[in-house]
């Protein structure tokens, strides 16, 4: 089917694909388009209207199907996974692997110490919390205004950009404009930001190192996914897995697609967790005109 969102208009290569019953209209020229914020950290981060697409694929892997409609409130997300020079301003201790440059995305890091940046990156902007410390899973509180880990909805949704592909660049040859992953990357992160982003201007969803989603994992969500910002299943016991997306360093060029899904326990009760193929990148609600006057002047 044709991708249909606020953020853009239907893919040129899904003209002749027939929609499902009760598609969505196209939406009007005038409606709202992704556009660059820099918070008040001065991290950037690109603002996404709110938007509707076709989740998962019929022709991955079993967990990517059903292919499902899913629509997402408008968020902003980090241009950028967060690197060492972002994390160092939260002043927590850093287990990466590699740490040779300041603009390397942090890794090893684990589900609950990512919890931990986006609180503290939300009080150091005088935000509100997303995460409950006190709960066992830090519990999260979709309706405040600070960061937090993006759902699979939301990460599959920037990653697409607009596109019913398996990445918005269309050409899987072209993966090594864009992505770091095991055939260009020498076994190693990189600065963030050398390769091209996508057309929102997301830097490395496609590789480099993948990243944390709020989402426990369940392999057959897609079956019973509600249509309207989809958080995934409940926690159905202790060190469950939740869900890691986009490719890292060391995946192949199939593991970079946006529908590709991988899951990975916490590393909360491991001492030796160890995954330097792993980061993250932050999320933030919020209404439009709360967020329209951190917009950016620079191109």
């Amino acid at each position: 089917m044709a991708f249909l969102t606020s953020c853009g208009k239907p893919d040129s290569n899904s003209q002749n694909a027939t929609p499902p019953a009760g598609a969505a209209a196209a939406i009007p020229s005038n409606a709202a388009k992704p556009f660059d914020i820099v918070t008040a950290s001065g991290v950037e981060m690109i603002y996404l209207p709110s938007g509707e697409y076709l989740m998962g694929s019929a022709q991955g892997s079993a967990d990517e199907s059903p292919p499902h409609k899913v629509q997402v409130s408008g968020f902003a997300m980090d241009r950028f996974e967060v690197t060492h020079a972002m994390w160092a301003k939260a002043q927590l201790p850093n287990p990466s692997h590699w740490q040779d440059s300041p603009n390397q995305p942090v890794e090893r890091v684990r589900w609950r110490d990512a919890k931990q940046y986006c609180n503290e990156r939300s009080l150091l902007e005088k935000l509100k919390p997303c995460y409950n410390e006190k709960t066992m899973d830090w519990d999260c509180d979709y309706t405040a205004n600070g960061y937090r880990l993006p759902t699979e909805a939301e990460w599959e949704f920037a990653a697409r950009a607009g596109a019913d592909a398996a990445a918005d660049f269309s050409q899987p040859d072209k993966l090594r404009q864009f992505a770091w992953f095991a055939a260009n990357a020498d076994q190693k992160t990189h600065a963030a930001g050398q390769k091209k982003p996508n057309r929102w201007g997301l830097q490395d969803l496609y590789g480099n190192v993948s990243e944390w989603c709020e989402d426990v994992y369940s392999a057959t969500y897609y079956r019973e996914s509600p249509g309207l910002d989809p958080h995934g299943p409940p926690n159905s016991g202790q060190d469950v897995k939740r869900v890691i997306r986009g490719g890292s360093w060391k995946s192949s060029a199939d593991a970079c697609r946006a529908t590709a899904r991988q899951a990975e326990k916490t590393g909360d009760s491991d001492a030796c967790f160890s995954t330097d193929y792993c980061g993250f990148r932050c999320v933030r609600r919020g209404a439009l005109a709360e967020l329209k006057p951190l917009k950016s002047q620079v191109k």
